[in-house]
């Protein structure tokens, strides 16, 4: 059994055992109980009362966090010559099409998004043995085979996530840094909670958000009272 460090001991002396926190009190508190010398991720873990392994209950969208994620986000933009400058101007920081195919060919995924257009999916299908395992393969539902590149890139630059269940039923994703005011954590983590309740899938029976924690990295979780983000 490994030791629980000085750290970690007095950040679980700030939980009360048992206790639900509201999302103002967790947002806030996630700051307290964060001792890493770096700027952490927060994030948040949500269980749902779905069964991932039914088609009809996947629970899979996009959000658009109001104060972004804080995370320096590279994208790269594979679209068609008259696309380059427009995906540019949005902010893409890799554009092009043949010469990143051949490079992702070769073991190349420094990137965090791709986005693409419908009309190069057939080069890019071939690409999914590399891509797929990362998460990195673009898809129609994310928001990231659009024609509108440019758009696409502006939006995953300014804080646009995609998410969906793993086959435990929980979400995880980050939504911001500890270096944000308990405001700001509190909106974002609103605005992916609100969004997670619209696709309540209508198969769904029985309670549907079970449990909420929101923790950072390396800091213990906290128990947030669903009830006090739906009202």
């Amino acid at each position: 059994m490994s030791k629980i460090t000085k750290n970690r001991k007095l950040a679980l002396g700030k939980l009360e055992e048992g206790k639900f926190y509201t999302l103002k009190e967790a947002s806030a508190l996630v700051k307290e109980l964060t001792t890493t010398k770096f700027d952490a991720s927060v994030d948040i873990d949500v269980r749902l009362g779905v069964d991932p392994r039914k088609a009809n209950q996947m629970v899979r969208g996009v959000v658009s966090l109001p104060h972004g994620t804080g995370k320096q986000v590279r994208v790269l933009a594979l679209c068609t010559p008259d696309k380059e400058a427009e995906a540019t101007a949005a902010g893409a920081d890799y554009v092009g099409l043949d010469e990143y195919i051949d490079k992702i060919k070769g073991g190349w995924t420094d990137v965090d998004i791709i986005i693409t257009m419908p009309s190069v999916m057939g080069k890019i299908g071939a690409l999914g043995r590399v891509l797929g395992p990362r998460g990195l393969m673009p898809n129609p539902k994310s928001g990231t085979v659009t024609n509108d590149v440019g758009q696409a890139v502006k939006e995953v630059k300014q804080g646009k996530i995609d998410f969906k269940v793993d086959k435990a039923g929980i979400v995880h994703t980050s939504i911001g840094k500890v270096s944000f005011n308990p405001e700001q954590i509190s909106d974002n983590a609103k605005e992916f909670i609100t969004t997670l309740i619209k696709l309540k899938p209508s198969t769904a029976k029985g309670t549907y958000v079970r449990s909420i924690y929101l923790s950072s990295t390396m800091s213990p979780g906290i128990k947030i009272d669903p009830k006090s983000v739906e009202n």
